[in-house]
């Protein structure tokens, strides 16, 4: 979403600041062309040099000052937008914008924009919480601006509340969404499924699988980039979902089953990426197994097959099954496919350099019922999850899922 488009962004006089060299970085390795402007109180706590140096771009400080680009700056920036983010906004700067003051180039950069704006405040709690603070940001959101709320903790004067910049991943992930200007999927209900699941053998050991949830997260993000409706059942990841989808924790194959069975009525289409156990402690010790000197043997009984029953009563939803195996995988996942009623599976070799669990991306075809497939080259999870969704947007073309 970022690469090749501009984001302009607005820095103010708060200790903050200094994150903002990392989110222009964070910027740039995304692909986007970067233009700071910085209010005077900002350069109290960054030098404009700073970020000149990682924007690669020149840095707007001065509202009369000799142009850098352009003869009209505030009103080029604007136009040039296709994101104005200002982070970190502090009170005065949500103050002044909330009277429809332009006093400085930041301020008139903002009002002549008409491009998606994002504003992080950061502040002292007290000043966050204050009345007058929260009206002006009640006021700029009814007038479609958006925010990246601040998070909770310890603030730099030492006070310990609400009103610290959120964190970059967030404010990179609401930038994202507000630069997916295409939603095919506006409308539509997702469910994903996502992740390892463990089952206990007593209370410090369970049995699990390398699975990091990392496809899953994927998938769920693009869907709501796409503009679905989005919930995602995870097992336990170090993951953090993409902002806007609906998070449901879980741990065993158990859990898992009940929360989908719970949520699938609702969805238009259901993609089970999550690595479920196949098998399950028979019995749960209440207690820690201790070391004994012969050799232990665990019955195990099987879990529930949470695709098999979702594919008997999927009644007119799409359903999208994966195969991740180690041998014969297409042969595999044809049978699967026609075995569970699938409208597609996503099968993949684990052996193949860069596939599988853990890594960053990913080597998948994609497979149909009426045995068409599509064989991927080597891609970020993200870039598969894409080419997934373009599947999904097709088939949903060609339904009757509603």
């Amino acid at each position: 979403m970022f690469a090749d488009r501009v984001v302009v962004l607005g820095v103010t006089g708060g200790i903050a600041a200094y994150k903002s060299a990392e989110l222009v970085r964070s910027l740039k390795k995304k692909g986007a062309d970067v233009y700071c402007v910085m209010t005077q109180a900002a350069q109290e706590f960054i030098t404009p040099l700073t970020l000149q140096t990682l924007s690669r771009n020149p840095v707007f400080t001065e509202m009369f000052g000799k142009p850098g680009l352009w003869n009209v700056e505030h009103i080029a920036l604007a136009e040039k937008a296709d994101l104005l983010l200002v982070a970190p906004a502090t009170a005065n700067f949500i103050g002044k914008l909330s009277q429809g003051l332009a006093d400085d180039l930041l301020t008139t950069t903002v009002m002549a924009c008409k491009k998606p704006v994002l504003i992080a405040p950061a502040m002292n709690t007290n000043m966050y919480t204050n009345p007058i603070v929260q009206g002006n940001l009640r006021k700029l959101e009814s007038l479609g601006y958006h925010f990246a709320a601040p998070g909770s903790g310890e603030l730099a004067c030492g006070a310990v509340g609400a009103g610290r910049l959120a964190g970059l991943n967030e404010i990179m992930d609401r930038a994202e969404g507000l630069l997916a200007t295409d939603k095919p999927l506006a409308g539509t209900h997702v469910l994903v499924t996502a992740g390892p699941t463990r089952e206990m053998l007593d209370p410090v050991r369970y049995l699990t699988n390398y699975s990091t949830g990392k496809m899953g997260y994927a998938l769920a993000k693009k869907a709501s980039l796409l503009g679905a409706q989005v919930t995602l059942i995870s097992g336990p990841t170090q993951l953090r979902p993409f902002h806007g989808v609906r998070l449901i924790k879980v741990q065993t194959a158990g859990q898992m089953y009940e929360a989908v069975m719970a949520h699938y009525e609702r969805s238009q289409v259901i993609v089970k990426s999550a690595a479920v156990a196949d098998f399950r402690p028979k019995e749960t010790q209440r207690d820690k197994i201790k070391k004994q000197t012969a050799d232990l043997t665990l019955e195990l009984e099987r879990t529930a097959d949470i695709l098999a029953e979702l594919g008997a009563k999927k009644g007119g939803r799409l359903l999208i099954g994966f195969a991740a195996e180690t041998r014969d995988v297409l042969d595999y996942a044809k049978e699967k496919i026609v075995k569970k009623n699938l409208d597609m599976i996503v099968a993949n070799d684990l052996k193949l350099p860069g596939a599988g669990f853990a890594h960053d991306t990913n080597v998948v075809s994609l497979l149909f019922p009426d045995g068409s497939s599509k064989k991927l080259p080597i891609m970020t999870k993200e870039e598969v999850a894409l080419e997934i969704w373009q599947e999904v947007i097709k088939l949903l073309k060609r339904s009757d899922v509603k």
